[in-house]
């Protein structure tokens, strides 16, 4: 099954869609969550950032494709150019959502043991924990689990589906590649300035 969510900084969900079919493309998923009443909008000025598995927009901002990603890519060669350094922190900080389901599952092992429910209680139960998670967060943040969780992913960074990422289209498309492009030249210029 698939999960779509958005999660802050703080390890907490903010939206949570589940019951799509594991086969489903991350793309689909959010041209249907678009579209819904109870959809995942940015608020003015702001952007989610996503794995390459999603399309470009004004408002999701993935990684350059076909550019080093991963942090552990850059601990011996630091980056040596705009779309790199983007890439860089784009992994730092959407390293987030990978902690936040990382606590996730290590707070509540029956996440790991699904097949056996039928669709609705998956649902269910994976909606219930994610409340329950973001309780837990502020009062009783378990920071064992935390610190485990941020050694795990050390020692197994993801692809965070790379290979298989959407391309940009449409006038949606075009714009999210300029604040991309306008957001790493920034960042590259600030970059060179400090070192």
């Amino acid at each position: 099954m698939n999960v779509l969510t958005a999660c802050t900084f703080d390890l907490k969900f903010t939206y949570v869609l589940l019951g799509w079919e594991g086969s489903a493309s991350d793309s689909r998923i959010l041209d249907n969550v678009l579209s819904r009443e109870d959809n995942l909008n940015a608020p003015q000025g702001k952007f989610y950032l996503v794995d390459a598995g999603y399309m470009l927009r004004s408002t999701f901002l993935t990684p350059y494709r076909g550019t080093r990603y991963h942090l552990k890519e850059y601990s011996r060669h630091p980056p040596e150019n705009p779309k790199e350094l983007f890439n860089l922190r784009h992994s730092s900080l959407r390293n987030a959502i990978e902690r936040t389901f990382g606590v996730l599952k290590n707070r509540f092992p029956i996440l790991a043991e699904m097949s056996r429910y039928d669709v609705e209680t998956v649902n269910e139960i994976v909606l219930a924990c994610c409340i329950l998670h973001n309780f837990l967060v502020d009062f009783d943040p378990d920071e064992e689990i935390i610190a485990q969780v941020d050694r795990d992913l050390m020692n197994n960074e993801s692809d965070h589906e790379l290979a298989n990422g959407a391309i940009a289209r449409g006038e949606d498309g075009r714009r999210g590649e300029i604040l991309r492009d306008s957001i790493a030249a920034q960042m590259w210029n600030d970059y060179i300035t400090r070192h």
